[in-house]
């Protein structure tokens, strides 16, 4: 048993499986895809599968690198990750220096008054990690404008050095879709910004980036949705092992006749004379209410002894009913698991399900499951 497992799934009837070993060997394919060093963005406690178990198993596979969000991520990754350069991707807010010079960790400047400020904390306090600065070359939505940007290697190289900047990044806005031409214009956009910075290490694939024709590695790369098992190539195959399975128990049966109403509202009716099962897990288990099953439009699917069964009616805050009438008879019985993430159900379909993102599907994932480990 893992240290972060919660040996319960007797008490809480769902159950949450993290492959930490598929995760570390998505995080070395990906490096050695790139022929470059591959970081790991672990944000949002690490696309919902924890900060502290991902963080653990990639350090000990030797990631030296990861990207949070918020300074509170920050500090739970140094608690178990020492060594390791850990980058606050949303920036400094106003004071925040001594929290970062206490814990070690390195902020993402993406403004001048973010250098300014941390230039100036940086000169009374020498020791403190190097800052990452972030350049916007298509989000309009964190980072120094390229022109910006440009005029700073021009005219701020003082202020660079007082900085203590130790690498350079982007974000791209559309590496998922090959086609798009904002990513040719991000890459040369970056490219003239990294020539300008020619001391600096850089960093601009993204998980998508791996597999973008034309997309430099530099020095350092940031995947994060595809180190979690999502597909970083949507209109292609998944070269991604999946990391995360979600299971769930029936909790009871019952036969309805055709045109019965089920759920809240009345939304879904019966076609046919249906068994329906209802399980113990619903959007306060982080499962969106938009994969709620009506007679207009479709929702959810969980696989029941193999066999897709899809939700009908409304996805309640604790429970969710299923249609598992062409289900096997020994896997449709009270107490039995059925899977709602895992096997055909991968996060992709998972998310189109929910009229949302995998990325979502993740991250939304809640503390209410049994949570166990494999792969260690």
């Amino acid at each position: 048993m893992s240290a972060f497992d919660t040996p319960d799934a007797e008490i809480r009837g769902t159950l949450l499986t993290l492959d930490l070993g598929a995760l570390v060997a998505n995080w070395r394919m990906l490096g050695a895809r790139a022929g470059t060093e591959a970081g790991a963005v672990v944000k949002a406690d690490a696309y919902g599968i924890g900060i502290e178990p991902a963080v653990t198993a990639l350090s000990r596979a030797g990631c030296r690198s990861f990207f949070v969000a918020h300074l509170s991520e920050a500090i739970r990754a140094r608690a178990v990750a020492s060594e390791a350069t850990i980058y606050v991707l949303n920036g400094l807010l106003p004071g925040q220096g001594g929290a970062y010079a206490q814990h070690a960790l390195s902020p993402v400047l993406g403004s001048a008054e973010e250098l300014q400020e941390w230039a100036a904390f940086r000169q009374a306090n020498p020791a403190v990690r190097p800052a990452a600065l972030h350049v916007d070359t298509a989000m309009n939505r964190l980072g120094f404008a390229p022109g910006e940007a440009l005029a700073l290697a021009r005219e701020g190289a003082d202020t660079v050095r007082a900085a203590g900047i130790g690498l350079l990044m982007s974000h791209f806005a559309a590496s998922e879709d090959e086609a798009d031409p904002a990513n040719a214009r991000q890459i040369a956009a970056f490219a003239e910004i990294t020539a300008a910075f020619p001391e600096l290490p850089a960093s601009l694939m993204n998980s998508s980036g791996h597999f973008l024709k034309g997309c430099p590695a530099y020095r350092l790369t940031r995947p994060g949705y595809a180190l979690y098992g999502g597909n970083p190539t949507p209109d292609r195959a998944n070269p991604m092992q999946p990391v995360v399975s979600l299971q769930s128990r029936i909790i009871q049966l019952r036969v309805v006749e055709a045109e019965t109403q089920v759920g809240y509202n009345g939304r879904w009716t019966a076609k046919r004379r249906s068994r329906l099962a209802t399980i113990c897990l619903g959007y306060a288990d982080g499962y969106p209410r938009n994969a709620s099953g009506t007679d207009t439009v479709p929702g959810g699917t969980a696989l029941v002894g193999g066999v897709p069964c899809p939700f009908v009616g409304s996805v309640s805050m604790d429970l969710i009913i299923l249609d598992v009438t062409d289900a096997p008879d020994n896997a449709s019985r009270r107490g039995e698991w059925v899977t709602l993430i895992g096997g055909a159900l991968d996060l992709e379909t998972v998310g189109a399900g929910a009229k949302t993102i995998g990325y979502e599907i993740l991250t939304s994932l809640g503390r209410r499951h049994t949570r166990r480990h494999v792969g260690i």
